[in-house]
């Protein structure tokens, strides 16, 4: 068992093109609020609807960006109206949503710099 002691916080930290851009998308489209930027670094931090989790947005000089493995799932309350309201950002998903059993229904998308998304809704308790 690992001595590590975990505090109850998240830092989900993406790479992206353009941190103005990035900070607008993430508050229009998901809702997120600017906890602090620092611009000298190309660095803010954003909050997310869950406590103890924020996303960091890292700008970089590099073209193109290489977006890594790992998917950001957030999970919403309804799936239809959570669609409608990226569609209605003008984000498209890759692929239907999908529904796994009497589990769970899933969505992928991406952000503006092409770093993968998830919403999921909980079908059973």
């Amino acid at each position: 068992m690992s001595s590590i002691r975990f505090r109850p916080e998240v830092t989900c930290a993406l790479t992206v093109r353009d941190l103005k851009k990035s900070i607008l998308w993430y508050q229009t489209v998901l809702g997120f609020d600017l906890l602090y930027e620092m611009e000298e670094m190309g660095w803010c931090e954003m909050s997310t609807h869950l406590e103890g989790v924020t996303i960091g947005l890292g700008q970089s000089a590099e073209e193109p960006i290489q977006p890594g493995g790992a998917t950001l799932v957030f999970g919403v309350d309804d799936m239809d109206q959570a669609v409608a309201s990226l569609q209605d950002h003008g984000v498209t998903l890759d692929g239907e949503v999908r529904t796994i059993g009497n589990m769970v229904k899933l969505a992928d998308f991406r952000d503006i710099d092409g770093n993968s998304l998830m919403l999921a809704e909980t079908l059973s308790r």
